[in-house]
């Protein structure tokens, strides 16, 4: 069922870290490629099983036996949009996305606004690179097990306020509010293997750093 199987969605991003993306497929992913994402695809040795896109950013070969859904140039949402909703349609839930950072900060922006449009709707969403781990997370309790010593950040997204509550942090908190205008949430730290972040109120983009 591909409820219990997960979409891998590459990007476009100028600065795909094609070592990292071959790292991290792994050989049960569905993969769909977002225009020049296929470019990084091929250079990592992966074969997508759909390559969606308006061929604006890519205009060389495609493979033979893959699926290609060409999208016309004149259309609202993004490329990697397209590939979320999609893949909603087929089923899918859980999904990371790749080569979603770097490059043109537009569209680093519209990829967390994907992360947020996966949230809501109840899927599972994440950014993974080679420096970080990008969620974007609505209201409950987030568990970070293992993560010691590894540096986090929480800043308010698509809201003006967040109320939320740090266990295993170095600068702990209970039921503090963050404001969409003032980034202290930037650079705190997991100081325990059992941390958690919990959201009483609002959605974050939190980011963890390698």
């Amino acid at each position: 069922m591909n409820s219990a199987r997960r979409c891998v969605i590459i990007a476009g991003s100028p600065e795909a870290d094609v070592g990292f993306i071959r790292a991290a497929v792994r050989p049960d992913d569905y993969i769909i490629c977002a225009d020049a994402g296929y470019a990084a695809a091929a250079q990592a040795g992966i074969t997508p099983d759909c390559i969606v896109g308006d061929f604006d950013s890519y205009r060389g070969a495609l493979p033979d036996g893959c699926e290609i859904i060409r999208l016309c140039p004149q259309k609202d949402d993004t490329d990697a949009m397209h590939c979320v909703t999609l893949a909603l349609a087929r089923g899918f839930r859980d999904f990371a996305l790749l080569a979603a950072t770097g490059g043109r900060l537009d569209h680093t922006l519209g990829n967390l606004c994907v992360l947020s449009y996966l949230n809501r709707r109840g899927a599972k969403g994440v950014i993974l690179s080679r420096r970080e781990t990008v969620w974007v997370l609505g209201e409950g309790v987030h568990r970070f097990d293992g993560r010691r010593g590894e540096t986090f950040s929480v800043l308010p997204f698509g809201c003006d306020a967040v109320t939320l509550s740090y266990e295993g942090a170095q600068y702990p908190l209970t039921r503090g509010v963050l404001s969409c205008d003032e980034p202290v949430g930037v650079s705190n730290v997991f100081v325990s293997d059992r941390a958690a972040v919990t959201i009483h109120r609002g959605l974050v983009v939190l980011a963890v750093n390698r």
